[in-house]
């Protein structure tokens, strides 16, 4: 191989390097983890792998448009944060308007996919998520108010929504339920973290709310939103017609939940904060597991 073509074929990988990366492969990879449970539920047993197949793809698509779009819009904000300052758009690593359209394409293709190999509800639902991300949060609350993350929130949650319409075509109450559980589960999850980094949202005038409230009342706010949180997953037993794996598990993981969130309370510190955010991504995926498993097992 030449000098040449191996520069070539770096830079090549560095430019699809780049592209993933616009798609934030991490926070699609959080988001993932709820539909496949959730289809599990909603089929009461292992449904078809072809179409969990098709519906994680296509959800994938989706998220990734969604988290494209965002990063092609906060590319200013992203700068100024130690947290975001690596990002390909902040490096100039890909042209902003090719990362729009690339976006954008990503949306496309999502719909486009999940009406074809599952069905219109589901990318519908998937194209609404990534208009609700991109319109609602990413250009409507992120810089105005700190409820940003709290109504913003919403589409994180349209997963459960998507895996639930792909099996059943179309919403039911225990989807609307797990829906709320997300939505419960998203304040605590990235308070936390913002906790960890209020100085980078502040130098980047987003308005977060340890930003704007302080530590003490984001602290409080955490709690409170744990507590609501644990109560919904209780809900969801009656509700989804679980069984004795799941309420033991959503017990224990939810009062675990809490005593993350009571000592953040007592003690303010970073470190326990980012405790709480570690556990968090550790309890949601054990939580919807534990559906899935009660699913399977009892029925």
């Amino acid at each position: 191989m030449t000098v040449a073509e191996s520069t070539q074929r770096r830079t090549a990988a560095q430019t699809v390097k780049a592209y993933v990366g616009l798609t934030k492969p991490r926070i699609i990879e959080l988001l993932l983890v709820t539909t496949v449970p959730t289809m599990i539920v909603a089929e009461r047993g292992l449904p078809d792998l072809g179409l969990v197949v098709a519906t994680l793809a296509g959800g994938a698509l989706a998220a990734g448009s969604a988290n494209t779009i965002n990063s092609y819009l906060e590319r200013d904000i992203d700068g100024l944060m130690a947290r975001t300052a690596h990002r390909p758009l902040v490096n100039h690593q890909v042209p902003p308007e090719n990362a729009r359209r690339f976006g954008v394409a990503l949306g496309v293709v999502s719909f486009a996919w999940l009406a074809a190999l599952v069905n219109l509800l589901a990318a519908a639902l998937a194209v609404a998520a990534i208009l609700f991300y991109v319109f609602v949060y990413t250009v409507g609350l992120k810089r105005r108010t700190h409820q940003n993350i709290v109504i913003g929130g919403a589409a994180g949650c349209m997963p459960v929504l998507v895996g639930w319409a792909a099996v059943t075509g179309g919403i039911g109450l225990p989807a609307v339920v797990l829906f709320a559980i997300v939505f419960y589960w998203t304040p605590p999850h990235f308070w936390a973290l913002a906790l960890r980094y209020r100085e980078d949202y502040a130098r980047a005038g987003v308005p977060m709310l340890p930003v704007v409230a302080g530590v003490a009342e984001t602290t409080r706010q955490i709690l409170l939103y744990s507590i609501m949180l644990v109560a919904v997953t209780l809900m969801f037993g009656p509700i989804g017609g679980m069984g004795s794996i799941y309420f033991v598990a959503s017990s224990v993981l939810g009062a675990i939940f809490i005593g993350y969130a009571v000592q953040l309370v007592r003690d303010r510190s970073e470190q326990v904060a980012m405790r709480l955010f570690r556990y968090s991504i550790t309890y949601l995926g054990l939580l919807f597991t534990a559906m899935a498993l009660d699913a399977i097992v009892i029925g």
